[in-house]
């Protein structure tokens, strides 16, 4: 199938790009390079440098590449600066998104697989670990605008015949996350302990989260193509990790002897995550297959060569 990856040039992105090449699709990726590197991006897929909020963009990227299948993972995506910025998030993950689903409205695309976010849309577990019927309840404009769309996704399926999967993210890490810009904890405690620098641990570290390799991630996207019409996915590994845990497990593979820091904690962080993926198992097939410590090892690996 001819597949547009969104946000292709990013983490997750490049990585979903590579995992449909490798199932043998034909791909293009689309990013404003704004977060994203040409580094990341898979030679053997087209490349489109457009913006969301420019939809005569979107227009001529689909005329020239006619996708079947749309993979939507381009967003602004950094919970602090969403409480600083909320109308950009509006405008980027929102408008933008709705410029997608209108443009691939336009050319009769069969499907819009849609990665949105289990750490940030359920806010403050109720009960734990999540699954897909726990209320919606944010904490920050990130998290708000990511599920936003999924209203958006049911009307077009509805009213236009638009076939779409959710895909709802854990904390995901591995190697291309940009220990630089919008960045998870993983990349950035690799990076200063091994450039031998002092991580800071915000709050006191006893805030978890589900984990899950970039790999593993990739692959939903994958068997969702042909399955999971019309619904939504928690992908998880079921297991909640506390930051100082995470810390203490980069802190021996890297070698480091830095010490234990902490500082402020985070202005809307969700304190803890832990995520049900029983759904995904049963219905797509999925599940995590890379243990935490060896995903972190080729995290190291990435960042130290």
């Amino acid at each position: 199938m001819r597949v547009l990856v969104t946000g292709g040039a990013g983490f997750i992105g490049s990585h979903v790009a590579d995992a449909y090449l490798a199932a043998g699709h034909e791909v293009a990726i689309l990013d404003d390079l704004s977060t994203g590197k040409l580094d990341n991006v898979n030679p053997q897929a087209r490349f489109f440098h457009a913006d969301l909020r420019q939809p005569e963009q979107l227009t001529a990227a689909f005329d020239d590449f006619r996708p079947e299948v749309i993979c939507h993972l381009a967003a602004k995506a950094n919970v602090r600066e969403s409480m600083l910025k909320p109308v950009l998030y509006a405008e980027v993950n929102v408008i933008g998104s709705i410029n997608l689903l209108e443009t691939a409205r336009a050319f009769s695309c069969n499907k819009f697989i849609y990665a949105s976010t289990a750490g940030a849309v359920y806010g403050e577990p109720e009960y734990l670990p999540v699954d897909e019927n726990h209320p919606i309840n944010p904490l920050d404009p990130y998290g708000a605008s990511k599920h936003h769309v999924e209203h958006y996704l049911y009307l077009y399926q509805r009213n236009y015949g638009l076939n779409y999967t959710v895909l709802r993210y854990p904390n995901v890490y591995g190697p291309r996350q940009d220990p630089h810009g919008e960045a998870g904890v993983v990349s950035i405690f690799a990076l200063a302990l091994l450039e031998n620098r002092q991580p800071v641990i915000h709050g006191d570290g006893e805030q978890s989260r589900d984990f899950v390799y970039v790999g593993d991630i990739a692959q939903a996207s994958v068997l969702a193509l042909p399955a999971g019409d019309g619904q939504t996915y928690n992908l998880g590994a079921g297991e909640s990790t506390s930051i100082n845990t995470v810390f203490r497990l980069l802190k021996d593979i890297t070698g480091s002897d830095q010490p234990e820091v902490h500082g402020p904690a985070k202005l809307g962080e969700v304190f803890r995550t832990c995520i049900d993926a029983t759904k995904a198992r049963r219905e797509l097939g999925w599940q995590p297959t890379t243990g935490l410590r060896e995903g972190l090892e080729r995290t190291v690996d990435y960042f130290r060569n």
